[in-house]
């Protein structure tokens, strides 16, 4: 799936991935291709992408909102 994590003034990660973890304001949030369509709200907490290496990416983030639509996951932070 393509990911893309972007911050009001910088993009932080695009890339493909095999599974994505997000600090949901309500949990965990653990996003695998093919996820179905969501939309969610981020609280603060680590945003981990794993590609399709197998490497893992890490983001520090406050706040912020995740869309999965379409095997397309966008990702809006503040950092």
């Amino acid at each position: 799936m393509k990911v893309t994590i972007l911050t009001p003034v910088s993009q932080l990660f695009e890339g493909e991935a095999k599974s994505i973890k997000a600090p949901g304001i309500s949990g965990g949030l653990e996003i695998l291709d093919r996820h179905a369509p969501i939309i969610s709200a981020l609280g603060k907490g680590t945003v981990s992408i794993t590609d399709l290496q197998g490497q893992k990416h890490k983001f520090e983030i406050k706040k912020g909102f995740l869309e999965v639509l379409q095997n397309e996951v966008s990702i809006l932070v503040r950092v």
